[in-house]
């Protein structure tokens, strides 16, 4: 049973070909600078690589690509895509439509297609791959669609709806979505694992931090309220993105620099964060380096992050009526033990306690809470590709 995952961005088509009898990677590669001129690079589970430049005017291109990688030359693993059980797509928002992992059709693509407005960078290049899939695929091959925001669908009405008039939910969809939904079930599942629990008998702040970064409260294995909002430029200060600013400050900066809502915009999205207050960086290994050295606005980056990872570690402890177990995960939660130790500091009282030696580790599955903390701190590499393909087994297994 082979099932292929796949990831399309505005210019970029990720792949992953997973055998299911072990869970294992077959082969992976990302076929990117799509609709710009086009590059691909390719490995397989057994070390052979590919690496190019191609032409890649739309996904289509790409996605025959990756077919042409799979079956043939030197990174060919199959021989033919008829070898594939079925293909599982990761998509971004499926805002109050989609609330759970469903099969492909041309109506649902469509549907996801028309939400393009919610999420305009992900939703038209995901469509755009799902017909590119389809066109290239073995008549037959059944496709599911993942979406990051439907782990969300449980909020409640009090932690998704704004303050704005009743009319802008009713009428024009706004409310909060959060995002990372996948990596969230994934890890707060696995966690369960290993602390040889159900997941209905945890409660568990969840800690995905990369360049984007949110944070969820997952009571009973269903998120309860998750820092990402109507978008995913909500919440914590990440590697461009802004985080949650008062509305008004908003609107006194474009004034002030005479920038369209549209420049507003991208100066919050792609000029701000880690980027914009340290005027050095979006990496936080950059910014953990230039800190460590002593500049003052990389340490003041750091303190922002580790600070607001602790407010809402607190206050969703609050909103659950009490904490089992923190996670950590992505780039920065499974590799800067600097920032976990930061982020949990101040936490005893809650009865978090972090083990320095055990902290000190990277990229791997490990408890770092002390023996005697009453709430256990893990590291938890998430897997979002895995999870999108355990769904679409899952489906098509019906």
């Amino acid at each position: 049973m082979k099932i292929l995952v796949v990831n399309a961005g505005s210019s970029s088509l990720k792949y992953q070909l997973l055998n299911m009898e072990d869970e294992s990677v077959i082969a992976k590669g990302n076929c990117d600078r799509i609709g710009i001129d086009g590059h691909v690079s390719a490995k397989t589970g057994d070390g052979r690589s590919y690496e190019a430049d191609c032409n890649f005017p739309t996904h289509t291109e790409a996605f025959e690509k990756l077919v042409e990688i799979l079956t043939s030359g030197e990174t060919k693993v199959i021989d033919s895509m008829d070898e594939i059980s079925a293909v599982g797509h990761r998509i971004v928002q499926g805002a109050e439509i989609f609330r759970e992992t469903c099969a492909v059709t041309d109506e649902v693509i469509d549907k996801i297609d028309s939400l393009a407005e919610l999420a305009p960078v992900h939703n038209h290049p995901h469509a755009l791959a799902l017909r590119a899939c389809k066109a290239v695929l073995p008549e037959g091959t059944p496709q599911a669609v993942v979406f990051d925001t439907a782990f969300h669908a449980t909020m409640p009405r009090k932690a998704y709806l704004y303050g704005l008039p009743y009319e802008c939910y009713k009428d024009l969809h706004v409310r909060k979505y959060g995002f990372h939904g996948t990596s969230h079930r994934f890890v707060s599942g696995e966690l369960a694992k290993v602390m040889g629990k159900k997941p209905e008998e945890l409660k568990i702040v969840s800690c995905h931090l990369g360049n984007g970064s949110s944070i969820t409260a997952v009571d009973g294995g269903k998120s309860v309220d998750t820092s990402m909002g109507f978008t995913p430029l909500d919440g914590l200060v990440m590697g461009t993105r802004c985080g949650a600013v008062d509305p008004s400050a908003v609107e006194f900066v474009a004034k002030k620099k005479g920038f369209t809502p549209d420049e507003m915009t991208a100066y919050m999205n792609k000029q701000s964060g880690f980027l914009g207050v340290s005027g050095i960086s979006s990496d936080n290994r950059d910014i953990q380096k230039a800190a460590a050295e002593g500049n003052e606005q990389a340490q003041a980056v750091n303190e922002m992050l580790t600070y607001q990872i602790k407010k809402y570690i607190g206050s969703y402890a609050a909103a659950m009526g009490g904490v089992d177990a923190v996670l950590f995960t992505g780039g920065i939660g499974e590799n800067a033990p600097e920032v976990r130790a930061d982020a949990c500091e101040g936490l005893d009282f809650l009865g978090i306690k972090i083990d320095a030696e055990k902290n000190n580790c990277r990229g791997k599955l490990v408890e770092i809470s002390t023996a005697d903390s009453k709430v256990k701190v893990y590291v938890i590499p998430t897997n979002e590709e895995l999870l999108i393909a355990r769904d679409t087994l899952a489906l098509i297994s019906k």
